[in-house]
């Protein structure tokens, strides 16, 4: 008889953080449902952080003595490590034992244990990767609950101030019940985010950034005679403090290593139109039917967009492959640090080198070899960008001793050389090419902020400020050049038209 295997039950790691608890948390553990055990492997961490009182002794002696029918494990910091610390412990453990989900509940008893089973269900489902209790999605339950209302007027506004950084739609950011996907939790690098209260909101960030699902249920509110170790004041200029630095992350304005959740290659390349930019300056310059060479094209997106618009024979060239779902006439894959590929440059009028110098290690090796290839075509014309490392913003911050590289941006992570009007000229003059225009590029403010009226008036202002001085005010450099004919092209003409003529 064929006997079928019995499905393992999905295991789940209830994590008590403990601080000054032993008188709620027996309660606390009492009060975890053991229905959950019918569908649930369960098993309760504590992890006492290094209290003074006998929270440790107390946990450990019902773990030991309660006759609980599933396994406690308590745990005792030596060293004090924050309410985030305690987490990131706890967590880990949860990664390290291979549970499927992880349950935070405090010790001290405000969050209801009795909820996990219901809070639980989007996790199971695979609907979420993270499930947060929210005390604000029942309307006035919070404060029926005993929440003092300076709390819950802050909770709001923090909330609605973190919803706008992060372009989020979450009821409630500072709760701390919640019930995470161990995967999930792995996915993200939540071992380099505060040691402080403000975990919860650097940990909501990653997530965000990931792009990992949260979903968030109602939970009771209780408030009782516990202690709050929390600085309100504090903990609110360090939640600011964490979504401002997260917004300047995704603007490229600031980099920190814990909100880099999202590894994408060329996938992040986005086209800037609609207002002035390399690539509606692009479509200006390169009429209808135009064969065009991209060289770094970053997944393809300006070739497509060449081909669709104005009916383009576009090549590409990049050390990545092009992005899912865009096709171009000719695609090679290569290192343009070794220079250009073995081409024939004379099939194309246009070659495009847009936001690809500052990648590279050696640019003036490049542009050498890219001349060579262009000698005997001085006709064909190379249109390229660079960010400004001059732009006003850029100097600001350096004023005030910042100068963060991030995932974008002038201070790209990935750039290695940083220009300047006057050496982005240099560098192709000195290699043999005439500047035919250059022109200074605002920010791309509406990529940034959306298309709002504030990123429509700070565009205007921007390009007022070009008018004044592109050096200060130019987010980006775009040139249009064309080799200059090589000695022997100028001989070979200059032979051809003398015979012409010696017939006439």
């Amino acid at each position: 008889m064929c006997m079928s295997k019995l499905k393992a039950k999905p295991r789940l790691l209830v994590f008590i953080v403990a601080y000054h608890a032993e008188a709620t948390i027996i309660s606390v553990i009492s009060r975890i449902p053991h229905y959950l055990l019918e569908t649930y492997d369960i098993e309760v961490l504590i992890i006492d952080d290094s209290s003074k009182d006998m929270t440790f002794d107390v946990g450990l002696k019902m773990a030991r003595e309660g006759n609980l029918p599933f396994k406690v494990e308590v745990l005792f910091n030596p060293v004090n490590q924050g309410y985030g610390g305690n987490q990131k412990i706890g967590y880990h453990y949860a990664i390290e034992h291979k549970f499927d989900f992880v349950a935070l509940i405090h010790g001290d008893g405000q969050y209801a244990p009795e909820c996990i089973g219901e809070l639980l269900a989007p996790l199971k489902s695979g609907a979420a990767d993270a499930v947060f209790g929210s005390r604000m999605l029942t309307r006035g339950q919070a404060l029926k609950g005993g929440m003092p209302l300076y709390k819950y007027v802050g909770n709001k506004i923090l909330t609605w101030f973190e919803n706008r950084m992060l372009k989020s739609d979450l009821s409630e950011f500072h709760s701390g019940y919640r019930l995470y996907s161990v995967p999930a939790l792995a996915s993200v690098p939540f071992d380099l985010n505060t040691n402080d209260f403000h975990f919860d909101t650097e940990i909501i960030v990653q997530f965000v950034f990931a792009g990992l699902r949260i979903a968030e249920l109602p939970i009771p509110t209780y408030y009782g005679d516990e202690i709050c170790w929390v600085n309100g004041l504090k903990y609110a200029r360090d939640v600011v403090k964490a979504v401002i630095k997260a917004r300047l992350q995704v603007m490229g304005l600031f980099y920190s290593p814990n909100f880099d959740c999202a590894s994408r290659l060329n996938e992040h390349y986005e086209l800037k139109l609609g207002y002035q930019s390399p690539h509606s300056e692009v479509l200006r310059h390169i009429p209808p039917g135009a064969r065009v060479l991209d060289l770094g094209c970053a997944g393809g997106y300006v070739g497509v967009l060449l081909k669709e618009r104005l009916g383009c024979t576009v090549s590409g060239v990049d050390y990545y492959p092009l992005a899912p779902g865009n096709t171009l006439d000719a695609f090679i894959e290569h290192d343009l640090n070794t220079g250009v590929p073995d081409l024939d440059f004379g099939q194309f009028d246009y070659i495009l080198l847009l936001d690809v110098i500052e990648h590279l290690a050696s640019p003036e090796k490049f542009i050498q070899s890219l001349r060579r290839g262009l000698v005997q075509h001085p006709e064909t014309t190379v249109i390229a960008s660079t960010a400004n490392v001059g732009f006003f913003v850029s100097r600001f911050m350096l004023f005030l001793g910042q100068f963060n590289y991030g995932k974008r941006g002038i201070l790209d992570m990935t750039h290695c050389r940083l220009f300047t009007f006057s050496s982005f000229r240099r560098l192709f003059i000195q290699n043999g090419f005439r500047e035919e225009i250059m022109v200074g590029m605002p920010g791309p403010f509406p990529l940034a902020l959306g298309e709002k009226f504030i990123s429509k008036l700070l565009l205007r202002l921007n390009s007022l400020g070009i008018k004044i001085s592109r050096g200060l005010f130019s987010y980006q450099i775009f040139m249009v050049s064309k080799t200059l004919p090589s000695l022997a092209y100028l001989l070979a003409r200059s032979i051809e038209q003398s015979e012409l003529r010696a017939r006439l």
